[in-house]
């Protein structure tokens, strides 16, 4: 059951990067407001982004977070690349070895967690004071972002969205996770929380989006999600992390790795209109002067 959960959730990882890369052109030319909602591509890249959401919260139900949450990191490979394309341009090189150098060592760092399928037990008091801290986080990006440019400005808000997404994925698993077969274990508050930690999670993705380094949002959100999910599993609902002594070296290893490959994605330059437009021959227009056409 458990690699079942897990092919789902890769399924569902590349739904959700085709409907960001989607949502985040839209949100560069349209900035991140309510009109939005009136754009099709949007619209259409949210449908795609909520389908890819339920296929990873279908596979929280069948293995614990600590092995799902870094399943979507593989999509950071074809997210960007796919945002290029959609801007009307080739990838640069640097987006690529970015995108994988950022993959490959975030995905090192988690498959160093041992497996396990404990059922998630979550209280009240730990949920609320788990909300409190990632409240504070989003609250502390939020002000920093304001004076923050660039690629800075958009790491800081996806750093605030990753950290309401990894609360959403963390209350899925306990919900999912914690069913057993009683349809009457959903009529519980934490059932209530998930679309509304949703609703912010995705207003605070397209704030990330609207900065224009789709590289580094995009990045910054699966860096942050599965590690604030993982310590999430670990702290609140009991599963295993690594405590071997021959892990830590590759540990090492894959954090310098990912801190390399986003170090490179935040130097890209940003996605603007002129991105999409068409390039076009220059037609000489004629002179009309005294002496004629020239």
């Amino acid at each position: 059951m458990i690699w079942l959960g897990v092919s789902i959730a890769l399924v569902g990882a590349l739904g959700y990067a085709g409907g960001a890369a989607l949502q985040q052109y839209e949100a560069v030319h349209g900035g991140a407001n309510l009109k939005l909602v009136r754009r099709p591509r949007w619209l259409i890249g949210g449908v795609i982004g909520l389908l890819g959401a339920g296929l990873h919260a279908v596979a929280l139900s069948f293995a614990p977070l600590v092995l799902i949450q870094p399943v979507s990191v593989t999509t950071l490979v074809f997210a960007v690349p796919l945002a290029a394309v959609l801007h009307g341009r080739r990838p640069h090189k640097s987006e690529v070895l970015g995108s994988i150098a950022v993959a490959a060592g975030l995905l090192g760092l988690m498959l160093l967690i041992p497996q396990s399928n404990t059922p998630p037990v979550l209280s009240t008091p730990a949920a609320i004071a788990f909300l409190a801290v990632v409240g504070t986080v989003v609250a502390v990006c939020h002000i920093a972002s304001r004076r923050a440019r660039g690629p800075m400005k958009a790491l800081l808000l996806s750093i605030g969205a990753g950290s309401v997404t990894a609360s959403v994925s963390t209350f899925v698993r306990v919900v999912g996770g914690g069913l057993g077969g009683d349809l009457s274990r959903l009529l519980h508050w934490f059932t209530v929380a998930i679309p509304v930690l949703l609703v912010f999670a995705i207003v605070l993705l397209q704030k990330s989006y609207a900065v224009g380094y789709f590289g580094i949002a995009y990045a910054g959100v699966q860096v942050i999600d599965p590690i604030t999910s993982v310590i999430a599993g670990a702290v609140l609902l009991g599963e295993p992390l690594p405590t071997e002594v021959s892990d830590v070296i590759p540990a090492i290893i894959s954090a310098a790795v990912l801190i390399a490959g986003t170090i490179t994605l935040s130097r890209l330059t940003p996605e603007t209109t002129q991105a999409v437009t068409p390039p076009h021959a220059e037609i000489p227009i004629p002179v009309i002067s005294k002496a004629g056409v020239r």
